[in-house]
């Protein structure tokens, strides 16, 4: 019983954070987008903040409550002097992105889509919009297992969607990827790059991390997430 309280406490502090900082953003006319790029953390972290899935600490947590224009601790906890409309900060200028329409597609159809992009037509008829732009052969894949669930932000919940960016994209140590083995299996990881070797490391510890040889060919990068059935 005291666990299943202690879970439902975060989940309601989460859900008030989630709150607190949606207001401060409306207020400040800030994006997702905005808060990623200011923050140097990932969208994927940004939306679980924004979904009550946990919320911000530490570092992040100060980091967040600056750019909003409000204290760390009354985002956090809601206690102290709200702050008012003559407390916003100047949000730097940024441009419009209209949102774009992206399909879901499956694990087998990503790797057909690596082969053949221009000629490969598929999909569940189930589109997602993102800001993020994907490329012309943009797709949604859903999350299966639980390599990527961490502890920690950001973590991958089976049925998550990620946003694949399948072209022209760099390998950057840290960002989350799209990979293909030659048997023919597809995989989504994050890419690390350590003392000259290249991984596939997965966010839960009790999967193994890959190093990435000839057999590996990376397919897409993984730019959103979306998260459903909240």
């Amino acid at each position: 019983m005291a666990s299943y309280l202690n879970i439902e406490m975060f989940r309601i502090l989460n859900m008030e954070f989630k709150d607190r900082m949606k207001s401060r953003m409306e207020a400040l006319g800030l994006r997702a987008t905005d808060i990623s790029e200011r923050l140097k953390v990932s969208r994927a972290t940004v939306t679980f903040w924004l979904n009550g899935t946990n919320g911000a600490k530490g570092k992040n947590l100060l980091s967040l409550a600056e750019l909003l224009g409000c204290s760390a601790t009354w985002l956090e906890t809601g206690k102290g002097q709200e702050p008012g409309p003559g407390s916003n900060v100047e949000p730097a200028f940024r441009p419009f992105k209209k949102a774009i329409s992206y399909p879901v597609i499956s694990w087998v159809a990503a790797g057909q889509r690596a082969e053949s992009p221009d000629q490969y037509v598929g999909g569940a008829g189930l589109y997602f919009e993102s800001d993020q732009s994907a490329g012309e052969h943009g797709y949604w894949l859903e999350v299966k297992g639980n390599s990527m669930v961490s502890n920690s932000s950001p973590s991958f919940l089976p049925g998550t969607y990620v946003l694949v960016q399948p072209e022209g994209f760099d390998l950057v140590s840290g960002k989350y990827y799209i990979a293909r083995h030659r048997d023919g299996e597809t995989t989504f990881k994050q890419y690390v790059y350590d003392a000259g070797k290249e991984y596939l490391a997965p966010l839960n510890p009790a999967f193994e991390t890959v190093q990435v040889k000839d057999d590996w060919e990376f397919i897409g990068r993984v730019i959103d997430v979306k998260v459903t059935g909240l």
